[in-house]
């Protein structure tokens, strides 16, 4: 199975950081899973208007269709996700993101923007039908030393769980059908 794990910013370093923690621990519980991060701060992005889509653009609408599963990683600015990514999310098909696992990792400045990803995230997740793991994990400017290292040993933990869950929801997802069973 092949694994986007999408660093959803162009500015910042804390979600590429978290991404590649939560990467090692999936490779953990399964090192068969095909992983790959894209990083949008190393596309050039372009505002869905209906003008032609860039070669950058392209290639990342092309990754996440091709991709199993996703784990996004997301910074909070504004009581809000990024931009960027809701730009990338709107230039995806409907379908293309259907029953596949996806879990959430975000960073905020504040303890309570947490809730952006229970509010505002995940509903569009849902929207496209994802297996959107139960559990997130949010963390806070200072939950990281320098260097953007983790610090703390209960986000370790959490994301560590977060990973197997992930891994599961993976084996769950292999024997459904992407498409509805016509019933005619």
């Amino acid at each position: 199975m092949k694994i986007l794990l999408v660093d959803g910013t162009v500015f910042g370093t804390k979600t590429g950081a978290l991404l590649r923690q939560v990467e090692q621990y999936i490779k953990e519980f399964d090192s068969s899973l095909e992983l790959e991060i894209l990083y949008f701060s190393k596309l050039k992005h372009q505002i869905l208007d209906g003008s032609p889509l860039n070669d950058d653009m392209k290639m990342m609408i092309q990754k996440f269709e091709e991709a199993d599963g996703y784990i996004f990683a997301t910074p909070i600015y504004q009581a809000s996700i990024p931009g960027v990514l809701k730009n990338a999310l709107d230039m995806l098909p409907p379908k293309a993101l259907r029953y596949k696992p996806a879990a959430i990792v975000a960073n905020g400045g504040t303890f309570q923007h947490h809730l952006v990803v229970e509010n505002q995230f995940r509903p569009i997740l849902d929207y496209f039908r994802c297996l959107v793991t139960p559990n997130y994990v949010y963390t806070h400017t200072s939950h990281f030393g320098e260097n953007d290292q983790i610090i703390d040993q209960d986000i370790h933990e959490r994301l560590r769980e977060l990973a197997r869950v992930f891994v599961q929801y993976c084996k769950m997802s292999e024997s459904l059908t992407k498409e509805p069973i016509d019933k005619h």
